[in-house]
């Protein structure tokens, strides 16, 4: 379910990092010694040309560490309460500043091991630069989550199927593509479904497109679970 605001963006932008209560140890950490690691709510580096955000957005969320080797080999331990509402996006950032029409490609490819308990989704999250519109694709989920908005139907679209969900969040359009199979790795053709939007539906003209981000939209996870991105790789022309 897709509810951050742009003042929850402009935040995670800008807000230095704060400490959490309760510092935990990083669970989830490769054999290897991470590069960088954070359970700072706003924790962010940038490596390799991606930017990673801990980014503990939403109330009511427990403790959360993300670790990584790389922008595109990272984790994350999260021990969030068994209660309703998003809690937390981590993720990895990739930056675009692109017109749709200007894009000759823009694709994804992508490698998850994530837990077979808790409520979440592992996403992509992508916006236009003046956060005006935003656009999800599930390419898993777990547990009592769900997208913002009413069901558009089925469409089939950058190498896979998907349901489509649009909405409001009172802060901007919210366009989600929920997988119709659960994955954990694949690559997805991300323009085309960014010209459906604008030439098929007509929801928007032609957006310059910010940010590609990809994560794990969390809502609970008690106990504490990992997540982990094996592999990553946003690529545009």
């Amino acid at each position: 379910m897709a509810t951050r605001t742009l003042s929850r963006i402009t935040k995670a932008l800008l807000a230095p990092a704060l400490a959490l209560g309760a510092t935990v140890g990083l669970a989830s950490a490769p054999a290897q010694a991470a590069v960088w690691s954070s359970c700072d709510q706003w924790g962010n580096t940038t490596l390799n040309g991606y930017t990673l955000y801990n980014n503990i957005w939403g109330s009511g969320a427990g403790s959360q560490c993300v670790w990584a080797n790389s922008g595109t080999n990272w984790g994350v331990w999260a021990d969030h309460p068994n209660t309703g509402g998003i809690k937390s996006y981590p993720n990895s950032k990739k930056v675009i500043n692109k017109s749709i029409t200007s894009l000759g490609s823009l694709s994804s490819s992508y490698n998850v091991t994530v837990p077979s308990s808790g409520a979440y989704n592992t996403s992509y999250d992508i916006w236009d630069t003046d956060y005006d519109y935003e656009i999800m694709l599930w390419v898993n989920y777990n547990g009592a989550v769900g997208p913002l908005g009413t069901s558009q139907g089925n469409v089939t679209l950058g190498g896979h199927t998907w349901t489509v969900y649009k909405g409001n969040n009172g802060a901007n359009e919210v366009y989600s593509f929920l997988r119709t199979s659960d994955s954990t790795s694949g690559t997805v053709n991300i323009l085309p479904i960014l010209k459906w939007i604008k030439d098929t539906k007509g929801w928007f003209g032609n957006e310059t497109i910010g940010d590609v981000q990809f994560g794990y939209e969390i809502t609970s996870s008690s106990g504490g679970l990992d997540f982990q991105t094996n592999n990553l790789t946003v690529s545009s022309s």
